[in-house]
């Protein structure tokens, strides 16, 4: 939440000067308006709520004058009532505090007020526009506080639940439903657990029924399964009643409840759909948002797909019509008419299945499907002349397919290749072939055109482009399309961009994703840098370091730079420092805004200077990147928003020290009770529910917390065995034994979506294994063939197997893998390459499958090799000799994998060093980036023969390598011509050099400021060598900030004294550098109301409805602290 300015206004309004009873008191007899009358006897009960709903009702259709801040205080004198400003004050913050911090009270004051006052507060949720209440010497913004208050956690559920209860009563439905849609939308969705939906009413007018329908829609994908089906069952309980169907065998779904039903569609039981009668599903295909609806079914399966279909066919709609098949959507992914199909329809269904893509799951049906309408479609004619209506099934052509097509039919088909996503590597390599080959040039118009296809340009060819061509291109499809370029293209790119003419001009015009690849070398030569080009660029954090520094010198306004897209990146604890209080309050909000960009270090520095300068208003999730102790002083109390501000922060990335982790979740667990009681404490945890131990998930969350815990739970990334235990512990008592349950092999769609979902990940073996199970059990297909020699009876991997089960191929023994079907292996190389599971007796057996098809590595082509992926690192030194790697793109792909061993990099240096003519002196930016791992294969006189114009541009690059001591220090010897001797490095030359900079002597690294040490990247903390880094002092350990001293490994660890341990602690628990630096912890943050709070500091909704009473009766008291 933002702090608003008008938060300052709480302190005028406690205001009563010391002469407030000598002053003259309206007498209280005179005329006192009824509600305020109401309201003043509200504020003496104590029900600050009610008052302030009675000064909303006050203020809608009455002016407020100078005199009634009076009039109002007179009565409350009248009334005897013994208060200072000081106790009322305390009183009203503590109760409006109360209500935000448990909102469980919040919802018992709005179930016990009036039916006007509630009435009110319903209005004011309701409220579009900005409201604001005028008391003449201030003006309280109640559109701020509504938002605040819905986006406080807890709160909003608390005002969904009571608007539920109550809202039909006063208001009509309409605007309830508004109410109702608006705070849901605020939930992401998270209050539609099955018994809330048991509470909706049933008796909705209908147009009020079909805004919260609309709702639902919206927020189909934020809703748990089990929540969609009870959204479901509400909705088609009202559309039942309304039905005129009375014989069972029609159904009550008509086309107006299909589309009121909108994706909910998709549970519809089976029976009831075939029971749909062909009128109304012919009257819903005719609306002409139908399309659009079924565009969304992305959740169908085929069964209901096809029942679907059935239905629409039984109409006087005609399958083969290309109309309707417009009108399909996602059941055009479950056609299954294909007898007798024509060719020119099944390129028109083939055009409509692009949208395939998005389905969950099905992808293996999905591609039989397209592979057998490809087969239709180019029936009698060429796949040169059906080339450009084949939509994205060209993804499933072969390599020999797309070797056999000309180039005049890939340029006639470009429009439609430059648009499918989905191709693989060596698919680009051979079609970008074929469209330059006709174009014969590389032009900024040709580039234009190959959209997709960018990805298999070589390298050479961007550097061959116009000097005049290459700009443009940058500016528009290049940089669209950057995330398919390798590094070694986008390098060639840059260098021939700054080549071209003036680079100071070539460098600030490089747009977005590519910036963060200029070097810190070409960003040092440009003069002309201001905050406003930096606004749409990444940028690493060595050229956010440079360019905060030098931009500083030029601007003055910090909100400039800190507001200057990814700049924040670059602000040291020294800029941080350097801000004066009013300065660091005021821009705080921009750092808060930008957490995800900041360095666990720059989030300490940003703890330590808000402890020192204002700690009482402190947002507390910065409490956990001070010390562990800090922690001891957050009183009871303030609980409640340490979990909340801690709950909505990343923890992992706040707290890397496991032992310091273990000490914030002790205080977690300490201000839970360990326990979860409701779902209002699992609102206030927000994401520390996934670092919660197993001991709380198993016994500590009450049945009543336990379904919006769940929901949570689905939702962590990387839940420990322990945690993942006792939520199935916690299912088992949910659902009986595992008896009760169906086995997960009964459902294998779930299981292959799933493993489909985490292609490229390593899930857990027994994952894969019931992956595996399930998809060999449903497979239709029968053992491999006898064709294979000592193959017979042996179950080989079809095509679709390997589809289905991504990671779980692993699970294949080497000898299933080698009985492949040559088809099945040049169908789903790069999908086996990819696989990080295998073994090496399964490469090498996937390696001899290569061989089979391709013939001896002497043979194979580029795109052989890029398709390899993983199954490259099977080639022994010899074969990787025989390899064509003439080419820097074919060796680029190769050093993407990180398993070489020193003897395979020296070989693919080696190769592509005798294959591309080149020498070492020779080697261009683009072709060291290309060469990437097998860098670290060169010896210490090879390294030294690199041009340092070459290497100064690509030292970042080079500096993510982890390359041996020695070879790091023979880079190091080269950064040290580019950027001077060690003691000359800054911030931004250490961070830019990564794992380089391990490559330091003892002395160079004894010689270091010890401000410096926190801009070694971790990488480099880990290269160093243990003999090494046990030279650093005390003082340079302890500076080494959180991130790098959590990357110590335990090697360095045992070398290093008591004295250097103890500075290693005090990093990682986030100390300052010197313990006398460190303020005391016992000062812990309390609430000052009395002083004035930060812009940019959390404020509390109850805080500004405070502000509201108190402005009743004050008025400004001068010199208050």
């Amino acid at each position: 939440m933002s702090q608003e300015p008008a938060t300052y206004t709480l302190f005028l309004f406690l205001a009563l000067s010391h002469g407030v009873a000598s002053q003259r008191m309206p007498d209280s007899n005179e005329d006192l308006h009824p509600l305020l009358q109401k309201m003043a006897e509200e504020i003496i009960d104590g029900s600050y709520l009610n008052a302030l709903l009675d000064l909303i009702q006050f203020q809608s259709s009455h002016v407020w004058t100078a005199d009634l801040s009076h009039r109002v205080l007179a009565y409350l004198n009248s009334r005897h009532v013994p208060f200072t400003i000081s106790s009322l004050q305390a009183a009203m913050e503590n109760h409006l505090e109360q209500r935000l911090h448990q909102p469980q009270k919040l919802l018992e004051d709005l179930r016990e007020t009036d039916a006007q006052r509630f009435r009110t507060a319903m209005r004011w949720l309701l409220e579009d526009k900005k409201g604001r209440l005028d008391l003449k010497d201030t003006v309280i913004d109640l559109g701020e506080i509504r938002e605040q208050a819905l986006q406080s956690p807890g709160v909003n559920r608390s005002l969904f639940l009571v608007t539920l209860e109550r809202c039909f009563q006063v208001l009509n439905s309409l605007e309830c439903v508004e109410i109702l849609g608006r705070l849901l939308r605020a939930s992401s969705g998270g209050f539609l657990q099955p018994d809330i939906m048991e509470r909706l009413p049933r008796d909705l007018r209908e147009d009020a029924f079909k805004n919260l329908s609309a709702v639902f829609k919206d927020l189909y994908d934020q809703t748990s399964a089990h929540s969609q089906r009870a959204v479901y069952t509400w909705m088609t309980g009202i559309l039942q009643t309304s039905s005129n169907a009375t014989d069972d065998s029609v159904s009550w779904v008509s086309a107006e409840k299909l589309w009121i039903l909108g994706r909910y569609m998709v549970h519809l039981p089976f029976e009831e759909i075939m029971k749909i009668s062909p009128v109304e599903i012919g009257l819903f295909i005719s609306y002409d948002n139908a399309t659009k609806q079924l565009d969304t079914v992305y959740d169908i399966t085929p069964e209901l797909a096809q029942a679907f279909l059935e239905r629409i066919s039984s109409s006087n709609f005609s399958m083969r019509n290309t109309s309707t098949i417009h009108r399909l959507g996602l059941l055009v992914c479950f056609y299954d008419d294909l007898e007798l199909l024509d060719a020119t329809v099944a390129q028109v269904l083939l055009h409509q299945m692009i949208k395939c893509s998005q389905l969950r799951g099905f992808q293996a049906g999905v591609q039989k499907l397209k592979a057998n309408l490809l087969d239709i479609a180019t029936e009698n004619q060429t796949l040169n002349e059906t080339l450009g209506s084949l939509s994205d099934a060209v993804v499933g052509l072969t390599y020999s397919q797309l070797e056999s097509l000309s180039p005049e039919a890939v340029h006639g088909a470009i429009s439609t290749l430059n648009q499918v996503s989905g191709w693989a590597k060596s698919q680009v390599i051979i079609l970008s072939a074929k469209y330059l080959a006709h174009e014969k040039v590389l032009s900024f118009y040709n580039v234009s055109q190959m959209g997709a296809l960018l990805a298999g340009v070589s390298t050479q060819a961007f550097c061959s482009m116009d000097c005049k061509d290459l700009p443009q291109a940058l500016r528009s499809t290049l940089s669209q399309h950057v995330s398919g370029l390798s590094p070694a293209q986008q390098q060639g790119v840059l260098s021939k961009m700054i080549e071209a003419g003036d680079p100071a001009s070539g460098i600030v015009e490089i747009p977005g994703a590519f910036f963060k690849e200029v070097s810190l070398f070409d960003l040092r030569r440009e003069p002309g840098f201001n905050p406003a080009v930096l606004m749409d660029k990444e940028l690493r954090r060595s050229q956010a370091l440079f360019l905060y520094e030098l931009l500083l010198k030029t601007t003055r306004r910090p909100g400039e730079l800190l507001s200057a897209g990814q700049l924040v990146k670059g602000v040291t604890c020294s800029h941080i420092d350097a801000m004066s209080t009013d300065s660091f309050l005021a821009h705080f909000r921009y750092f808060e805004n930008n957490l995800f960009l900041l360095s666990p270090y720059q989030v300490n520095c940003l703890a330590w200077k808000y402890w020192e300068v204002s700690r009482s208003s402190m947002p507390p999730f910065l409490l956990a990147a001070l010390p562990a102790r800090y922690l001891a002083s957050i009183p009871a109390s303030q609980c409640v928003p340490f979990l909340i501000s801690l709950g909505k922060s990343r923890l992992d990335s706040l707290v890397l020290d496991s032992n310091k982790k273990t000490s914030v979740l002790g205080k977690v667990q300490q201000c839970l009770d360990d326990s979860i009681a409701d779902e209002y404490t699992v609102d206030i945890v927000g994401n520390l529910l996934c670092h919660l131990p197993a001991t709380i998930i198993d016994r500590g969350i009450y049945p009543r917390a336990w379904p919006p815990a769940l929901h949570g739970l689905r939702d962590c990334p990387d839940l420990s065995p322990e945690q993942k235990a006792a939520v199935r512990r916690r299912l088992l008592e949910q659902y009986g034994s595992p008896n009760n349950i169906p086995s997960l092999d009964k459902f294998p769609d779930i299981l292959q979506q799933t493993a489909s979902k985490l292609a490229g990940t390593l899930p857990p073996k027994e994952f894969l294994w019931a992956v595996f199970e399930s998809v060999r059990n449903s497979s239709d297909e029968s053992p491999s063939s006898d064709a294979i020699p000592g193959c017979h009876g042996v179950p080989a991997p079809s095509s679709d197997d390997v589809f289905k089960l991504a990671e779980a191929n692993a699970c294949w023994a080497p000898e299933d893998l080698l009985c492949m079907e040559e088809d099945t292996f040049i169908r789903n190389v790069e999908l086996l390459g990819a696989v990080k599971g295998f073994s090496l007796p399964q490469l090498l057996a996937l390696k001899e499958k290569a061989v089979q098809v391709w013939d001896m590595p002497p043979y194979w082509r580029e795109h052989h090799i890029v398709s390899l992926g993983r199954i490259a690192l099977a080639l022994n030194e010899s074969e990787l000799e025989q390899l064509d790697l003439g080419s820097i793109d074919t060796v680029a792909s190769l050093s993407q994998q990180t398993e070489w061993t020193p003897g395979q990099a020296k070989s693919i240096l080696q190769g592509f060093l005798d294959d591309s003519d080149y020498s070492i002196q020779d080697l261009k930016s683009f072709h060291l980036v290309g060469l990437g791992a097998t860098l670290c294969a060169m010896n210490s006189t090879e390294i030294p023969l690199i041009k340092n114009s070459e290497f100064r541009v690509v030292v970042a690059r080079i500096g993510t390598l982890l390359c041996s001591t020695h070879v790091l220090a023979e880079f190091k010897r080269k950064a040290e011509v580019v950027f001077g001797d060690p003691t000359e490095w800054t911030s931004s030359v250490l961070q830019e050099l990564g794992t380089i900079a391990a490559g330091l002597t003892k002395a160079e690294l004894r010689m270091l400021d010890k401000d410096l040490m926190p801009y070694f990247q971790p990488s480099a903390i880990k290269c160093l060598p243990d003999e090494i880094f046990k030279e650093l002092s005390a003082e340079q350990i302890a500076c080494l900030g959180p991130e790098n001293a959590a990357a110590v490994t335990h090697a360095q660890r045992q070398r290093l004294s008591t004295v250097q341990l103890q500075s290693l602690q005090r990093a990682l628990d986030g100390a300052k550098a010197q313990p006398w630096q460190d303020a005391p912890a016992s000062a812990g943050p309390t609430r000052t109301p009395a002083s004035r709070s930060p812009a940019g500091a959390p404020v509390s909704w109850g805080l500004g409805l405070g502000c509201l009473l108190l402005g009743l009766m004050a008025k400004p008291l001068w010199g208050v602290a």
